[in-house]
């Protein structure tokens, strides 16, 4: 597979897994269980989202070799507009990953309302404007 088609792929899980994270935010008032499946689905769809970058990335030539290393590219390349958000995110991905914790995790779903879902939607909205001839 080439790497031209192999981003446009990887887009197409990105935008899933987005999909879920947006339906579930729709939950306004969530129990334990629906927050512990909120991060669940921003992790999933943030996991996507830097290796989305890493693949268009590589297509257009770079070399990337980490999560830090595609945000850090995609904001000079500006296919990401705040860097330093994108770097928050990448750290509280981090430490959901590892740990289940719910003040943590009441922290870091407020972060996904106020922050990283709109990261996220620019990073949707720019991937499709890039399928779109």
């Amino acid at each position: 597979m080439d790497q031209g088609t192999r981003w446009k792929q990887r887009y197409q899980q990105f935008s899933n897994a987005f999909k879920l994270l947006e339906l579930s935010l729709q939950i306004t008032q969530p129990s334990v269980v629906e927050r512990a499946g909120i991060i669940q689905f921003f992790e999933m769809a943030f996991e996507l989202s830097w290796k989305l970058l890493k693949d268009y990335q590589e297509a257009e030539g770079f070399q990337i070799n980490s999560p830090r290393n595609a945000i850090k590219q995609a904001f000079q390349s500006e296919l990401v507009t705040d860097g330093h958000q994108w770097i928050q995110a990448l750290e509280d991905r981090n430490l959901t990953t590892h740990t289940y914790n719910e003040v943590t995790a009441q922290l870091v779903e407020q972060k996904i309302r106020g922050d990283y879902f709109a990261l996220l939607a620019e990073l949707h909205l720019t991937f499709a404007k890039k399928l779109t001839p």
